[in-house]
């Protein structure tokens, strides 16, 4: 089976924080297990480089939108090499590929009566000359009335609304009160896809709180879709439009298809072929479900390409049991985390909490530095520590054949992992995986290798630390999606190549090589700042 997965394209006007880390880990570890199981799978993402914060940027930092969207887009992409996340392309949305689809889906869409032009009233920022989008206003919630909510949805409640029935607005941008003014508008008719998206996001989404959600958003009527902005913006004009632009939100998702497209013509592939005979799945964060279950399905159906197989949602990171905020100094950019902690530490931790929930999951430093020492290095490093000494000093390096009773046993436990992780079960894995570590270091210390050595049962001491290793072998190929790095150093410690799940139970272990430390634990000394240096 063919998979094309892409995670939520990170905007490009800032650098990644490490609640982007939890979606691409996420992503990165699915894509790796399907390999692992024998798939076919790739994995595209891209910059997200239009609209008006990034051209307000760019005039703040005295530089064009072009360029600092493309400074981003590397710093991006280093960033997803810095956490071992094995991406196929890394494209942007400011491209000749997302240009040439984005009108596609216009046009379509515009041809079938699907797109209406109507004027409207919006708020306009008089001081800065500039009509203001959901993003660069606030107010009060017209249902809640909690304070300080944007043009489009409350935080507090859930509910969306127009930036018109905002209570008491004020621009983000001057902190003067808007006035109404008038402008020509183009609406996406996603009323009309209805009874298609009703059928459809079922199919697509199989998280309880997600269909629920919907529901209470079909229930409630779907309103048209604005899918234009007024100059000055950022983006791709609307054909035959002079000062008119298409909504970031329009072409974001197209991304997707634009990242995949660049590779394809790269790699000289027919890009429909190809999109038409894969499964397509997308990770995205709760916030942005709107989008992508209702909007971007109806402009795929709208342009007649292939709607997602998946649309597979995680909650918000939240940093010692609050939201990220420089404000409060537990903001933590994902580039500085790595100078406290390797890129497999963060990875294994995020994993060890993410499941097909979406509740929001906290990062704990103390929890961190727990899990770590406590799972990888007490558990995990610990039988490799404890018996590979045995195989180099008295069999020549030799692990010895035929010692897979252990694993065997082991084997219903090693399926059960490969269930839960094709199901995004990532902490029920790793609960499993620890319990077979757990095990394996219970087996060790009841025969006691050391003392068959000392007793001269060498042949004993042999076989018992092989025993184990076996079991090291198998449980290394079951994590190698989740700690990839560490996993390929074990690999070569053990002198073998990368394995997969056909591996498991097989007697491959020959020579191997001399134990030295691969991980080294975690002291919260070593922490202080990660919180503090982020202003």
């Amino acid at each position: 089976m063919r998979y094309l997965i892409t995670s939520a394209l990170p905007y490009a006007n800032a650098p990644l924080h490490i609640g982007h880390v939890l979606e691409i880990v996420q992503t990165d570890v699915w894509v790796r297990s399907l390999k692992l199981a024998g798939n076919e799978v790739f994995y595209y993402c891209a910059s997200d480089t239009h609209g008006t914060p990034i051209m307000l940027k760019a005039q703040e930092l005295n530089t064009t939108p072009e360029e600092l969207s493309k400074k981003y887009k590397k710093l991006h992409s280093d960033t997803y090499k810095s956490y071992n996340v094995d991406l196929n392309n890394f494209h942007t949305t400011h491209s000749k590929e997302n240009k040439e689809l984005t009108e596609h889906f216009f046009n379509s869409a515009f041809e079938k009566g699907d797109i209406y032009t109507k004027e409207i009233e919006q708020l306009f920022d008089e001081q800065k000359n500039i009509f203001l989008s959901d993003r660069f206003v606030k107010g009060e919630c017209p249902s809640c009335g909690a304070k300080d909510q944007y043009g489009d949805a409350c935080e507090v409640c859930g509910k969306t609304y127009d930036a018109l029935d905002l209570k008491n607005p004020y621009s983000t941008l001057s902190k003067s009160e808007p006035v109404i003014k008038k402008s020509k508008h183009y609406f996406f008719k996603l009323n009309n896809f209805k009874e298609f998206l009703n059928e459809t996001v079922s199919e697509i989404s199989n998280q309880t709180p997600i269909k629920e959600k919907l529901k209470e958003w079909f229930d409630s009527g779907l309103k048209d879709w604005d899918i234009s902005r007024d100059e000055p913006y950022f983006g791709f004009k609307i054909p035959n439009e002079d000062s008119k632009y298409l909504y970031v939100w329009l072409d974001a998702p197209i991304g997707y298809l634009s990242s995949i497209k660049n590779w394809c013509d790269n790699n000289n592939i027919d890009f429909n072929d190809f999109i038409n005979d894969s499964k397509i799945v997308h990770f995205i964060g709760k916030d942005i479900v709107y989008f992508h279950l209702l909007f971007w399905p109806a402009t795929l159906k709208a342009a007649n390409f292939p709607i997602p197989n998946e649309v597979y949602v995680h909650g918000f990171l939240t940093v010692e049991g609050e939201k990220m905020s420089k404000s409060k100094g537990n903001f933590i950019l994902a580039d500085d985390a790595l100078n406290y902690a390797e890129a497999d530490f963060f990875r294994y931790y995020f994993s060890s909490k993410l499941n097909r929930d979406i509740s929001d999951i906290n990062f704990s430093i103390d929890d961190f530095i727990q899990k770590i020492n406590s799972d990888l290095i007490g558990k995990y490093i610990n039988i490799p520590s404890r018996t590979l000494n045995f195989i180099n000093k008295f069999n020549n390096s030799q692990v010895k054949k035929g010692c897979n009773t252990l694993t065997a046993s082991f084997r219903n436990k090693y399926d059960q992992v490969i269930v839960y992780l094709s199901e995004k079960e990532y902490s029920k894995a790793l609960k499993e995986i620890m319990d077979i570590a757990d095990s394996t270091n219970t087996y060790i210390s009841n025969e006691e290798p050391w003392n068959k050595a000392k007793n001269e049962q060498i042949d004993e001491c042999i076989s018992v630390c092989s025993e184990a290793l076996n079991v090291f072998k198998d449980l290394n190929i079951l994590i190698s999606a989740i700690i990839p790095t560490t996993a390929d150093k074990i690999f070569s410690l053990l002198n073998i190549n990368k394995q997969n799940y056909s591996n498991l139970c097989e007697d491959s272990l020959n020579d191997v090589n001399e134990f030295k430390p691969l991980l080294k634990r975690l002291e919260k000394d070593n922490f202080e700042g990660i919180l503090n240096n982020n202003e």
